[in-house]
């Protein structure tokens, strides 16, 4: 095997071929990393993805540096993924490698400088930046171009390194420098040869002129007298404040004491105590008898279970099996902030056994976590989903909960894949099976297992025969007619949070609207304040009396008079999470009232300290954005409200339905789930809606029947597969073109009634991009295999066309 095809972090397509030196062939093996050059000099850490003897026909390939591990870092059922990944979501294997490594296990070569050898500066015709960083490389030898700063002003350093280039005083050096570095901790210990050799009463008598010295000595001889195998640490000596790094750096230099390092995981274990897992009830033992059954057929499960159902405790049972077989389990959570009761619970499960692996943690200890999965240090893996990517040696079994959330899916970070999706298929090359979870199941997922695609398990009852909770409609225009209203709540809405408060019990308030109010508005000419960035209204935050743009994060000061006019006549419209909880408390002025959203949790550990509240009881009345519809298990949580739920339904996505509905029934499922008292109110203008109705029956069949038939009905996911390709420039004209070009040669090769658009996107300018969108709706089976080789035909067609190539384009598969 002469030749390796080999995947760089570079948003390129595809792999590149490269020759294998004789001296590497006996070692180079897929899955491996590979140092080799790229583009001139440039040298990147790439993965060898196939050995193979065929070279390449019109180019001369480089040659592979060196190999950077004894062993592959990459399974071959990764590498089997991450092909499986770029051909289903159309986007490049180099997207996925940046995606699923870690950055300090991707080295890079960094650009130095250096003076050619043997060379005679005529320093004369130099200018100053050119004199200055010339006797900077006769001092330094090495200066790479973040350190030229401080020699050369930023803007004349292009200019300055060209010119000793071209008067070949300098050339250009590339160094690979490893990014990751092990954590070591300091320790210390009386020297052995004090110990053994020397009269400790001596010691201490030349030490009484330094008396802090000798009770620094004192102290540690105690301890290592006390406990001989004790690691004594250093920066403990220090926490009172008594002892200083100087007194301690005395005794060093007198070899009385000594420092010593010991590598350490920066990932911090579980101390706790193990508990055992909960007895199952007789529901919860007749679907994991089915999930068995299924397993045994070779199908995957979808578990449907009712909120407060105890499909963790299934999950739990299943991972106990699964370990107990010697594998691996993978569970998978939508975001790890806000599932904090269901990750302790795994946590006192399985102790040690367990670790995590997400966004939240620093690069190293990702790399950490990565190489003791490939060392098959841990039994079980929370993650979310850049978790898929880790190295498993022996997976057993996936479980996705919450399979229907949006977090799954985001449109912010590319690659752009549906993990809940990604998961079946690493499964599959893993031979693991895999349990997707969720009390409000994607409409697609529910149709793939109705379809015995895989297998469906419903869990109708909540835990302990706890009755579901009671919905209750209330008209809000009535209401307001019949002026039986307080603001944004009907009166007979605040009589029931007064009468949950009289009883001891906590309520819940769902707006999914974040800031004070939607827009800043003139009264007298209609002025609005739009985002310089983006072709939105900003939103205005009375906690920080500033105006936000929620897609870019430009701030900017509450106008007192109208930029336009000059009138002092400015309104707030339209009603934000903020201006409820203003509302609430003021209603309610003698109880404790909170606030959960993006804006109020910023802080560290706000989470958590809003959930020992709670649990507490030391908070009546939780206010909040769509977050408390997930992880809140609480037993005193008796009433959920929505006042304003028409906002809910009323958005352009053809899945706006079904979210609405996930959102209701999720959050709903936080009230009575010990009592089994819970209630919930739904404020509408429009009580008699299909949505609404449906939650109100608590039918999920009958729900799941409408959305299926409305899909169909207007052709939407599951009867079709939809690709968005979405183009991007700063100048409007431009993009228009191209994609007007783009949907010609789409037409060119797809049906016409394939191809919707092109059109200016739902927010047409967003980070000073003018964005348009290509809607491709096509058929499932065969012909959409076909048509999706076409699609990529056209995408190169477009992108040969060098007028276009300043334009950004991305293509999201099954949005």
């Amino acid at each position: 095997m002469n030749y390796a095809q080999i995947v760089l972090p570079l948003n390129l397509k595809g792999s590149f071929t490269y020759k294998v030196p004789h001296e590497l062939l006996t070692e180079i093996q897929v899955g491996m990393r590979v140092l080799v050059p790229f583009g001139g000099k440039k040298i990147y850490t790439g993965i060898v993805f196939e050995l193979h003897d065929t070279a390449p026909e019109n180019f001369v390939a480089k040659e592979v540096i060196s190999i950077l591990d004894d062993q592959p870092i990459v399974p071959q059922e990764q590498i089997n993924f991450w092909n499986w990944l770029s051909d289903y979501y159309l986007c490049g294997l180099g997207e996925i490698y940046r995606f699923a490594f870690p950055s300090s296990l991707k080295l890079e070569s960094e650009t130095y400088l250096k003076l050619k050898p043997n060379v005679t500066v005529d320093f004369e015709n130099l200018d100053v930046n050119e004199m200055y960083l010339i006797q900077a490389l006769e001092v330094r030898q090495l200066i790479n171009l973040t350190d030229i700063e401080a020699f050369v002003p930023k803007k004349d350093i292009i200019k300055t390194i060209n010119s000793l280039i071209d008067l070949q005083y300098i050339e250009i050096d590339e160094k690979i420098a490893e990014k990751y570095k092990a954590k070591e901790v300091a320790y210390v210990k009386i020297n052995n040869e004090v110990l053994n050799n020397q009269n400790l009463t001596e010691i201490l008598l030349k030490l009484n002129k330094a008396p802090k010295q000798k009770d620094l000595f004192l102290n540690i001889l105690e301890k290592q007298t006390e406990n001989p195998d004790l690691h004594i640490k250093k920066s403990e000596l220090f926490e009172d404040g008594y002892f200083a790094s100087s007194h301690f750096k005395a005794l060093a230099d007198k070899n009385l004491i000594e420092e010593y390092y010991i590598q350490k995981d920066r990932i911090a274990g579980y101390e706790g105590e193990i508990e055992e897992i909960e007895e199952l009830s007789e529901a919860q033992k007749n679907a994991k008898i089915e999930v068995n059954e299924a397993f045994e057929e070779g199908k995957n499960v979808l578990l449907h279970g009712v909120t407060s159902s105890g499909k963790t405790h299934i999950y739990l049972e299943k991972i106990e099996e699964c370990i107990n077989e010697g594998k691996n389990v993978l569970f998978l959570l939508p975001e790890i902030s806000l599932t904090k009761q269901i990750t302790q619970r795994l946590e006192k499960k399985y102790g040690r056994q367990l670790t995590f692996y997400h966004q939240k943690l620093t690069d190293f200890e990702r790399v950490e976590v990565w190489r003791r999965v490939k060392q098959n240090d841990f039994k079980i893996l929370i993650g979310t989903r850049n978790a898929l990517f880790l190295p498993f040696q022996n997976l057993g079994l996936i479980v996705v909960d919450e399979e229907h959330d949006s977090a799954y899916k985001p449109r912010e970070v590319s690659p752009y894949f549906n993990a809940k999706d990604a998961a079946l298929v690493l499964g599959n090359f893993y031979g693991a099976k895999v349990i997707l979870g969720s009390a409000t199941p994607s409409v697609e997922s529910y149709y793939n297992a109705r379809k015995d695609k895989m297998a469906y398990v419903f869990l109708q009852e909540r835990f302990g025969n706890v009755n579901l909770p009671e919905y209750e409609l209330i008209n809000f225009k009535e209401a307001q007619d019949s002026k039986k209203v307080s603001g944004n709540f009907s009166l007979h809405l605040i009589d029931e949070i007064k009468k949950t408060l009289e009883e001891k019990n906590q309520t819940i308030i769902l707006h999914n609207r974040r800031g004070y109010a939607n827009v800043i508005e003139c009264e007298t000419c209609g002025y609005v304040n739009y985002c310089s960035n983006c072709d939105v209204v900003m939103t205005y935050h009375k906690s920080a009396n500033e105006m936000k743009c929620h897609y870019c994060g430009q701030r900017a000061s509450k106008p007192k008079n109208c930029p336009k006019c000059h009138s002092e006549n400015l309104n707030e419209r339209g009603v934000g999470v903020e201006q409820i909880h203003e509302e609430v408390s003021k209603l309610f002025p003698d109880n404790e009232v909170d606030r959960m959203d993006v804006d109020s949790m910023r802080k560290k550990f706000a989470y958590e300290k809003l959930y020992e509240k709670i649990e507490d009881r030391e908070t009546d009345i939780v206010v909040g954005t769509q977050m408390i519809s997930k992880g809140l298990d609480f037993d005193h949580i008796e009433l959920v409200a929505i006042p304003k739920a028409d906002s809910l339904l009323y958005v352009q996505d053809f899945r706006a339905e079904e979210r609405a509905y996930q959102l209701i029934t999720q959050v709903s499922g936080r009230a009575g789930r010990v009592s089994g008292n819970g209630k919930i109110l739904i404020q509408t203008y429009n009580p008699d809606h299909s949505v609404f109705q449906l939650i109100k029956m608590n039918s999920p069949a009958r729900i799941y029947k409408y959305f299926l038939t409305e899909r169909q009905k207007f052709h939407y996911p599951p009867f079709t597969k939809l690709i968005m390709i979405e183009l991007k420039h700063r100048k409007e004209e431009k993009v228009n073109r191209a994609s007007q070009f783009l949907g010609s040669i789409l037409r060119k090769y797809l049906p016409e009634d394939c191809v919707l658009g092109p059109e200016k996107a739902q927010i047409a300018r967003l980070n000073n991009l003018y964005q348009f969108q290509i809607m491709l709706k096509l058929p499932r089976g065969k012909k959409y295999e076909e048509y999706k080789k076409l699609v990529l035909i056209s995408l190169k067609e477009f992108e040969e066309i060098t007028a276009y190539q300043s334009i950004k384009k991305d293509v999201f598969v099954d949005f």
